[in-house]
């Protein structure tokens, strides 16, 4: 299954993201993710391991993983 939707504006797309366990682990992934161009939106939930992200088109999940691998955590697949 495939959390993705897509509006007229916007994607919106769910990511599993494994080791994340506080706030501050939120924000990192939330940051690295926010500055790919496009995002408009990034949250992150560590109690889950999901991050929602809004973009103005689909992104390369490369580039998603590479942004969370730069803050540390390990991009599992789409939620």
């Amino acid at each position: 299954m495939t959390a993705q939707t897509e509006t007229p504006d916007t994607v919106t797309t769910v990511y599993q993201v494994s080791g994340m366990s506080c706030g501050h682990c939120e924000g990192s992934v939330s940051t690295e993710i926010s500055g790919l161009p496009g995002v408009t939106s990034v949250k992150a939930v560590a109690s889950t391991g999901e991050v929602t992200v809004v973009s103005a088109a689909p992104l390369d999940e490369a580039a998603v993983r590479a942004a969370v691998d730069e803050a540390g955590f390990e991009l599992v697949g789409r939620a």
